[in-house]
């Protein structure tokens, strides 16, 4: 048995799982719990509006599906870089990101009439409300 120096506390008897270098890299990991959703429910005078952050998806690669009360948003983005040198591949670098959202949507819209477009990353879906749930001014008068 091996004689080990008390250093007062814990330390001699139960070893660390972590050394102090592996506590400083874990102090530099990204807050997951800060990480934005990257979605974006608001509304209009006419619509609901759902924004989904997509970096990196073309048109042809989001698909915006409408099921029962439930919105889903899939995307996908491919990037691939290839550096070449008289044809011979010298370097070769591909990134994929896939994207998922669902949100329910409110009984007030009418989904068969949403539209949706992607632009800088973004993809806005608009869905119409139905005429009876759009705000309706009513006029004051003064009682004679």
């Amino acid at each position: 048995m091996a004689i080990v120096k008390w250093r007062g506390g814990w330390e001699p008897m139960w070893p660390s799982v972590f050394n102090e270098q592996d506590i400083k890299s874990l102090m530099n990991w990204p807050d997951l719990s800060s990480t934005p959703s990257g979605l974006d429910i608001y509304e209009t005078d006419d619509a609901v509006v759902v924004e989904a952050q997509v970096p990196g998806a073309k048109e042809e690669d989001v698909e915006v599906t409408v099921e029962g009360s439930v919105l889903t948003i899939t995307a996908e983005a491919k990037e691939s870089e290839e550096k070449t040198e008289k044809k011979k591949t010298i370097y070769k670098s591909s990134r994929q990101s896939s994207f998922t959202y669902s949100t329910s949507l409110p009984r007030m819209v009418d989904a068969s009439k949403a539209t949706a477009e992607v632009e800088n990353g973004v993809v806005t879906v608009s869905i119409p409300k139905t005429e009876e749930e759009k705000p309706k001014k009513i006029s004051v008068t003064t009682k004679k």
